[in-house]
């Protein structure tokens, strides 16, 4: 059998945040990963390869406990000659991949979301025992049943209204203390994410800005490196860079000085 290959890059509608991906794998094979970057290893995408083509994944040769790059290079093999035998074309950065660094596994796990989600009908979902499959709780897991595969929700996060506190008592105020830590937590989570996200791209933005300005006096280029440079220059209303650039933007609005005012405040 094949599968369905998903395209790269995705569109804006169908990427996840940070969070949102590792829920999905938590749900899906009952762990419990706290960041991307546990997805190094490489073992929980040959399960889920496993889950929906059983007969072509050797998932014990997968080493779920593995701590070592060398291993875990081992099961980014598995899901290569997966892959091959699933007629799916799809580079794979193993050397990358499993150094652990977010940016690479994020990139690769928001295309692994797709695809699987394109390819999983839905039938897997009742029978399939991800834990015993891979032989007890590796990886941190816990013993959950699975449920169907779905899109996370997202979720927004609001504080809870003064009016909803609870103030009988020092048991229920702490309760009540504790559930608002726990949201300022989750809070500053998502906004880690999405900063991280934010530089990964503008990093990236950056680096087409260097090779077009690299290629600005050649003439065989200078209408293709025109067109990106107005793009990435583009502005919005209410959204862009500060005007005059810098420091002299920040200074503009402040009173002007005249000559006699300082001359009078050099003498200081």
């Amino acid at each position: 059998s094949s599968g369905i290959n998903a395209e790269w890059p995705l569109r804006p509608g169908d990427t996840l945040s940070r969070n949102e991906l590792v829920g999905f794998i938590n749900d899906t094979l009952a762990l419990n990963y706290t960041k991307v970057e546990q997805m190094c290893s490489g073992a929980a995408y040959c399960q889920m390869l496993h889950m929906l083509w059983p007969k072509n994944v050797p998932i014990k040769k997968v080493k779920f406990t593995a701590k070592l790059e060398t291993a875990w290079i081992d099961n980014w093999k598995v899901l290569q000659e997966t892959f091959k035998k699933l007629q799916i074309e799809k580079d794979v950065p193993i050397q990358r991949l499993v150094k652990g660094r977010f940016q690479d596994n994020f990139e690769f796990l928001q295309w692994f979301y797709k695809f699987f989600t394109i390819n999983d009908d839905g039938s897997a979902a009742s029978s399939y025992d991800a834990v015993a499959v891979r032989g007890g709780p590796a990886g941190g897991a816990h013993a959950a049943s699975r449920s169907p595969v779905k899109r996370p929700p997202i979720k927004k996060a609001a504080p809870a209204p003064l009016s909803n506190v609870k103030r009988s008592g020092s048991n229920q105020n702490n309760a009540e203390v504790k559930r608002l830590q726990g949201e300022v937590t989750d809070l500053n989570t998502a906004i880690e994410g999405l900063e991280k996200e934010r530089d990964f791209y503008f990093s990236k933005l950056r680096d087409i800005e260097v090779v077009c300005q690299e290629k600005e006096g050649d003439d065989a280029y200078a209408k293709f490196v025109a067109d990106i440079i107005e793009i990435l220059y583009a502005t919005e209303e209410g959204f862009g860079p500060a005007e005059d650039g810098g420091v002299e933007a920040e200074l503009e609005g402040e009173p002007e000085i005249d000559d006699e005012e300082a001359e009078e405040q050099e003498e200081y």
